[in-house]
């Protein structure tokens, strides 16, 4: 069952994070580092908190781009707040 929730909510980052990825109204540069972002999060090769905190390095370095659109800033914000809450819980389960 918990296995079920992680992939679910693992699920929902990628897809607020395929929202920005194919918002055209988005700068391309932002989409790309989002793109990189959700790559790096999915990345197997990794240990899952390092793919998530990298992920969020990541998404934080783009996050006062001033080109960015407000509704594009919120949404990376509820991304990286996701991404928070999912290395923090599994920081309780080691």
């Amino acid at each position: 069952m918990a296995k079920e929730k992680k992939d679910e909510r693992a699920e929902y980052i990628a897809e607020l994070m395929d929202s920005v990825i194919d918002d055209t109204s988005v700068p391309r540069n932002i989409r790309a580092v989002v793109k990189e972002a959700k790559d790096k999060m999915q990345n197997s090769n990794e240990k899952k908190d390092i793919r998530i905190t990298s992920s969020i390095y990541t998404l934080e370095d783009i996050s006062n781009d001033v080109n960015m659109p407000v509704h594009t800033r919120t949404e990376i914000w509820q991304i990286i707040s996701e991404l928070e809450a999912v290395r923090e819980k599994s920081k309780e389960t080691k």
